[in-house]
């Protein structure tokens, strides 16, 4: 078993920060356990368990820093790794940048553990794939799926005196479907850290019905449309945008917060006032570790306030040397929305385009956080508040920048990848050719 509790993990790591001699000494430890059912063509094809656990070493001599990983836990082993951490950082250069460990450090309780996902059997990961398979053979559709839950621990220790811990559970879902003609697809995605959130059977027929939907589908022009994003299709855009918030980025010009002629975006007002996002480990919707890798607490940070820059990543060194205090990298994005749903924002869009998912996003301009990339599985035209039918994939050039601009309509959030990202309309987004791919 690789789950150990607070105190097994303390033990262990004041173990092994007795062996070190050197200046300074940061200990990590982890550990997993986690299993898995994978299926293709409606039929299982694996399934699995994994257990791991490892530690890692940091030691340091003034600037010069050694790293070194172990995954046996007994006296001996806990030597050996803490004498070749020490070993590499006499061997190695000094680092610039180096920051020393951090002193004690006050944690919100973290709220991520499940003990009804700790406690999933293999049983329950036949369901799943079985809430897929059979539905599936029955509409003529085959089904391709993944499941994956985990029990996770971490724990950190320093010689500055620093502990901290977090226990948490998750579980990941993806699945596409597609039409045994050939010529429709669908899919989605779930994840929670809850297992008791999830419906593997809503979740698959929701894929069934956007392929049976997108069967034989028209080639209508690029250009610019109305479109609605599902949170599946925007994350990947948002996602982008939110990992420009770096200050030395911005303070270096190299980022789309760089100001022309020096100087950041902070303060300044960058997309529609409807637009808000901040982060908050203790969410309960989208929790997680309340520190993160350097020992750091997080706590809840506003990033974007009506429509306005509020904050800007500061790592420690950074921080240091313009003089602020360090802000942590958000671990998850809330973006508030509205009421609507998504059949609401069909219904009141008079001609569009409905995107389930975006796909092969690449850049094209940081400076601009201009992206290209792909429409997949499920693209739709909307006439009079109606679906009329499908039509083939897109490739899009596009900027989050823009799009938050072009704002029509926020809807209802949804949980994607360990994020809430609400449904939105926006106007002329712009697709520039069409691609065959179903």
């Amino acid at each position: 078993m690789a789950i150990y509790t607070k105190e097994e993990a303390r033990q262990i790591l004041e173990k092994a920060l007795s062996f070190s001699t050197a200046d300074a000494c940061e200990i990590n430890i982890s550990g997993s356990e986690s299993g898995n059912i994978r299926y293709a063509r409606n039929t299982v094809s694996t399934s699995g368990h994994r257990s791991n656990q490892q530690l890692v070493v940091q030691c340091n001599y003034g600037k010069k820093v050694g790293t070194a990983t172990i995954d046996e836990f007994d006296d001996a082993s806990l030597k050996k790794v803490v004498e070749r951490a020490q070993e590499l950082a006499k061997l190695s250069p000094e680092n610039p940048e180096f920051m020393g460990p951090l002193g004690p450090q006050v944690y919100d309780e973290g709220i991520q553990y499940s003990e009804a996902t700790a406690n999933i059997s293999p049983e329950f990961r036949t369901k799943v794939a079985e809430s897929s398979i059979i539905p599936a053979a029955a509409k003529d559709v085959t089904s391709a799926g993944f499941f994956n839950d985990s029990l996770e621990f971490e724990a950190m220790i320093n010689s500055e005196g620093l502990f901290a811990y977090n226990k948490s559970t998750s579980t990941d879902f993806t699945v596409t479907m597609r039409t045994n003609d050939g010529t429709g697809s669908g899919w989605v995605t779930r994840d929670f850290n809850d297992v008791s959130k999830f419906d593997a059977a809503a979740a698959s027929n929701t894929a069934i019905d956007k392929a049976v939907l997108s069967r034989e589908a028209k080639a209508i022009e690029p250009g610019k449309y109305t479109v609605i994003l599902e949170p599946a299709a925007s994350i990947g855009l948002l996602g982008n945008m939110f990992r420009s918030f770096s200050a030395r980025r911005a303070d270096e010009g190299r980022s789309f917060m760089s100001k022309e002629g020096g100087g950041t975006k902070l303060g300044e007002k960058i997309v529609d006032e409807r637009v808000n996002a901040y982060s908050d480990p203790l969410h309960p919707d989208v929790p997680t570790s309340t520190w993160n890798n350097e020992g750091q607490p997080l706590k809840k940070t506003v990033w974007i306030e009506n429509g306005m820059v509020k904050n800007l990543s500061y790592d420690r060194f950074w921080a240091k040397e313009k003089g602020v205090d360090p802000v942590p990298f958000p671990s998850n994005v809330i973006m508030e929305g509205g009421d609507a749903s998504l059949e609401d924002l069909i219904k009141s869009t008079k001609k569009g385009i409905l995107v389930t998912r975006l796909w092969y996003i690449r850049s094209v301009d940081p400076q601009t956080l201009l992206y290209t990339g792909l429409t997949r599985d499920g693209t739709f035209y909307i006439e009079d508040g109606k679906i009329k039918h499908p039509v083939k994939n897109f490739r899009f050039n596009e900027s989050p920048i823009i799009m938050l601009n072009n704002l029509e309509t926020l809807g209802k959030q949804v949980r994607i990848d360990g994020n809430l990202i609400p449904y939105m309309k926006v106007r002329d987004f712009t697709f520039t050719s069409l691609s065959d791919a179903v």
